[in-house]
């Protein structure tokens, strides 16, 4: 099937970082983030005859791949983690960390792509050093990205999750910092600062819809950080109606989605290659930070195929009448994918009725990247490579 889903049931226990994801640290990080020269809120762009085809109220996309000329998101993990860690490090104001030696700082990361740019991006920006570690099978184009922005890069032969692990012996040996997105036993506070920058395009999203409040918010899923961030402080922010979240993985890499289904306390991996088009998804270890936040509400999981992001793509590439084109990658258009099928096949009606779809709903989703793989790009919007029906 090119998509599952099942609920979850809320945990009733709260968690250790209920507060780290406020709407306080929200402000905090957009107040930062526009002090950087690159700062432009990103669109959000409303796709009024999408929505009237599907049948619902709206359909909103938050186009992130306008974000400081990444063409994704993950800079705004990346540069207020970095600002966070020099401001700690040597006691100096948040606002004054630019103003540090050239060098003095050596990052090292893990990436499938647009956190290790962030990262390089930043790191450039501070004028300080940055290594970033690949996973096997990483697209060209995402590579010489990050080279072109002055960091060392190295692709190796292992998969994202032992790629982290790598890259976390790495900075040992090199004497560095290692700056990373997802969390592991005394490896947390670093995490936190990254999912805190994150929320800037949460609090730009609800300052712009204003009084429309959203009834279902669709989130990726990679290692489930952005995705416990957001959802933390939506609870935060829709205090009194808070949205239905449904959080998307792609199959091949589903472990929110399993331990979501397991329901035993434990957090489940998915091993192996974890081969998808959703390279920036393709992560097969829990961050148990972001789970510590998206178990505490009532949610839906979807694991689906690579052709649902296909989908998206190539729907949000042609719009419909006078909708906006949202150039969207693999990664970035599976939830827009996702909600497009769910409306339009006849056979998900179940899945549609309990997810509560219909014609009054509002929904949101977060176009995560853009084309970071122009090839690929092409490849699905123009030549439909990855039909449902191949």
């Amino acid at each position: 099937m090119s998509i599952d889903i099942i609920a979850f049931q809320k945990d009733r226990n709260n968690g250790r970082y209920d507060e780290v994801f406020c709407v306080e640290h929200a402000r905090a990080a957009l107040l930062f983030h526009q002090t950087l020269r690159e700062y432009q809120e990103t669109p959000l762009v409303s796709l009024h005859n999408l929505a009237h085809y599907l049948g619902i109220a709206h359909f909103y996309v938050k186009d992130e791949s306008k974000r400081f000329g990444l063409n994704a998101f993950k800079g705004l993990g990346g540069s207020y983690a970095l600002a966070k860690i020099i401001e700690q490090r040597l006691g100096i104001d948040l606002f004054d960390v630019h103003k540090v030696d050239q060098g003095r700082f050596l990052f090292v990361t893990a990436t499938d792509g647009n956190h290790g740019r962030g990262i390089a991006w930043a790191a450039k920006k501070l004028g300080q050093k940055a290594i970033v570690y690949l996973p096997k099978g990483t697209a060209q184009e995402r590579f010489d990205r990050i080279l072109q922005l002055g960091a060392e890069a190295h692709i190796t032969s292992l998969n994202y999750d032992d790629t982290v692990r790598f890259a976390q012996q790495q900075a040992i040996q090199q004497g560095g910092i290692l700056v990373q997105d997802t969390a592991w036993q005394g490896y947390e506070e670093i995490p936190s600062w990254i999912m805190q920058g994150y929320l800037t395009m949460a609090l730009e999203l609800v300052q712009r819809l204003g009084d429309v409040r959203p009834t279902h918010i669709f989130l990726q899923a990679g290692v489930g950080a952005m995705a416990g961030a957001l959802t933390s402080f939506f609870s935060h922010y829709y205090t009194d109606a808070m949205p239905t979240i449904i959080y998307v993985e792609p199959s091949q890499a589903n472990c929110l989605y399993r331990t979501a289904k397991a329901r035993d306390g434990k957090l489940h991996k998915v091993d192996g290659d974890l081969s998808s088009i959703m390279a920036g998804l393709c992560c097969g270890e829990v961050c148990p930070i972001g789970w510590d936040q998206i178990r505490q509400h009532d949610s839906f999981f979807v694991s689906c195929s690579d052709d649902v992001a296909a989908d998206g793509m190539r729907i949000l590439g042609h719009p419909l009448k006078e909708d906006e084109r949202v150039v969207s990658g693999e990664s970035g258009a599976v939830t827009t994918g996702v909600v497009c099928r769910l409306m339009r096949d006849n056979s998900l009606q179940s899945m549609r009725e309990r997810l509560g779809l219909d014609e009054n709903s509002v929904v949101v989703c977060f176009s995560t990247e853009g084309d970071t793989d122009g090839d690929n790009y092409r490849r699905i919007v123009w030549e439909g490579k990855y039909s449902r029906y191949e």
